[in-house]
């Protein structure tokens, strides 16, 4: 019983001097305020979260997606092809990739991917 009351005290002794210890070597102060600031994707969280913005960058971050989307899909087609029968696979994959081209260039007609107009 003596030794796990000895194991205890020297725990709690150790986890106090560990946090008296970063309580001393961290220094605050005002510079580190906007670094400790969350910074969410070039907003400032200061200002009215209703200001308005461009929609332009989130039809882009939405076609980054879809693309990146279909990186994730394709991939593991590729890999798995030599098991399956292969025009099958073929047709798939054309058939994908033709629905993506068409949307881009819906998307590309529509000025969607203009950035300055």
């Amino acid at each position: 019983m003596m030794k796990v009351m000895i194991s205890m005290t020297l725990a709690f002794m150790i986890s106090l001097l560990l946090m008296l210890l970063c309580t001393v070597i961290s220094k605050s102060s005002i510079k580190d305020r906007e670094k400790m600031s969350p910074f969410e994707c070039g907003f400032d969280p200061l200002n009215s979260p209703r200001s308005p913005f461009s929609i332009q960058f989130f039809l882009i971050a939405v076609l980054f997606l879809i693309f990146d989307i279909e990186i994730a899909i394709l991939l593991p087609i590729i890999i798995t092809m030599k098991w399956n029968m292969t025009s099958m696979w073929i047709l798939t994959i054309m058939s994908f990739i033709i629905i993506l081209i068409m949307g881009l260039y819906y998307e590309w007609k529509n000025g969607v991917l203009e950035w300055s107009k």
